[in-house]
């Protein structure tokens, strides 16, 4: 008996092709006869619209006591309109297969919309409806009020949150809104009412300073009609432009305990105030801070987590906190991370000795190179949604920078050298002007942390 041979026919592999050159997508300007300002971005493909939408409320406009009622607002306005009840408004958006978010943040409130883009007209009016006519019901802003009230000692109980107030509250003097949490403590929101929600949109809610994005799929959709039959039914006077308070911080070398009895861990958080994305020195700032804490390859992890083991990860971070027109503003330049108890002083030790030795030798050239790969490499799948492109594009608005300053961002790390990098990583993290804040048990991290002679050391209560 002969065994039958079976022969097998290989698929070719397959070659890589060459690479597509890619940009930041560039955006179409316009405006509404109503003043409101229009960004439109065409993603082929794309049928999830993204739209946001930017209002000029900042939080540093709240009036005083109020801190809170800018998040209220956000929060109130997709709770019913003249036209609809707070169910019915959640059941129009549902029958659209929409989402709908609002957020207060110093900027200003965004209002964000994610719908499948042959619904975009249904649901792009009911945002302007609760654009042009919200509701405000007592009862429903009661009921924000209570819950956001029920949030605040949750926050508190989060060791992180707990030290992004103490790192705010050490930087900034007690006038600048930037000092306060953002979403206000338990006595400015109980003093919330419907009537304060009304007052500050009435005040500084208006389409002649707000923008709108809209990014996706826009083939045969007549985005004017749409938005002109929508966002175009919006009225408002013209408003008078708000000025901008100088950001003032104290960033002298110091570090403050946040006293939690018994904790196993110590949250740590170490930062201080740098330059915006208007500034020059912003692309060398982004590459050399990824290149000390941004990813798992970093100078910081590698140390404090692969060599020492004290932590599962540390990050380096800068993150826009407000900028103006005229091109001035700030960043929040920080490194955050947790360790356990008796590793605290330790940690911060070694932490400390990676700052003065990226100081003393610099960043390495494969450490750039790999910098660069993660930060421009990837970004075309960073921005595959039409989301995070519609995002992008109002920080940008937000922040007051040019429709193409991303496009040029990654164009300008590509360019950025290892000793530019490195500078602006040591200007931007100096040993002796950070202020560092450690949300642990003050009994037994307070003593070893004052031997390391890296600031003065006080405790506050948790």
């Amino acid at each position: 008996m002969t065994e039958a041979t079976t022969t097998m026919d290989r698929h070719p592999r397959p070659q890589a092709g060459d690479a597509k050159p890619w940009a930041f997508p560039a955006p179409g300007r316009g405006a509404l006869p109503n003043g409101l300002t229009v960004l439109r971005c065409d993603r082929p493909g794309q049928q999830v619209v993204a739209v946001e939408v930017c209002l000029d409320a900042p939080l540093d406009a709240e009036p005083e006591g109020l801190d809170g009622v800018a998040t209220i607002m956000a929060r109130a306005l997709s709770e019913g309109t003249d036209k609809l009840s707070a169910e019915e408004f959640a059941a129009e958006l549902e029958r659209c297969g929409a989402t709908l978010d609002a957020h207060a943040d110093h900027p200003g409130v965004r209002v964000s919309l994610e719908v499948p883009v042959r619904r975009l007209p249904k649901a792009l009016g009911l945002v302007a409806d609760a654009l042009r006519a919200p509701a405000f019901a007592p009862s429903e802003v009661e009921r924000l009020v209570r819950n956001r009230l029920d949030e605040i000692p949750h926050e508190t109980a989060n060791p992180g949150r707990r030290a992004a107030k103490q790192l705010s509250r050490e930087l900034f003097p007690a006038s600048l809104r930037m000092s306060r949490p953002r979403q206000g403590t338990e006595e400015t929101v109980a003093r919330i009412d419907a009537a304060g929600v009304r007052a500050f949109y009435e005040a500084h809610v208006r389409p002649a300073t707000a923008t709108v994005v809209v990014v996706g799929d826009l083939a045969g959709v007549d985005v004017d009609q749409v938005l002109a039959e929508t966002l175009g039914a919006w009225t408002g006077d013209a408003g008078t432009p708000r000025p901008v308070p100088a950001v003032t911080a104290d960033d002298a070398g110091r570090v403050v305990i946040v006293d939690r009895p018994g904790a196993v861990q110590t949250q740590l958080l170490i930062g201080r105030v740098g330059p915006d994305r208007h500034d020059r020195v912003w692309p060398a700032q982004v590459l050399g801070t990824y290149c000390l804490g941004g990813t798992l390859t970093s100078r910081l992890d590698r140390v404090l987590r692969e060599e020492k083991g004290y932590t599962y990860g540390v990050r380096a971070f800068g993150q826009v906190l407000r900028s103006s027109a005229d091109g001035t503003g700030a960043s929040l330049l920080a490194i955050s991370g947790s360790v356990d108890t008796e590793s605290t002083g330790p940690a911060l030790d070694d932490l400390w000795k990676v700052l003065r030795t990226l100081a003393a030798e610099g960043l390495t050239d494969a450490e750039r190179d790999v910098a660069v790969q993660n930060l421009v490499g990837v970004a075309p799948l960073k921005y595959e949604t039409a989301a995070s492109v519609a995002g992008t594009l109002a920080d940008q608005v937000e922040q007051h920078l040019p429709d193409d300053f991303q496009a040029r961002l990654y164009a300008r790390l590509a360019e950025t050298g290892t000793v530019e990098a490195t500078a602006a990583a040591v200007a931007a993290f100096p040993v002796d002007r950070l202020v560092t804040v450690l949300v642990g048990d003050a009994s037994r991290i307070k003593e070893p942390v004052e031997a390391l002679g890296i600031g003065p050391v006080t405790v506050a209560g948790g």
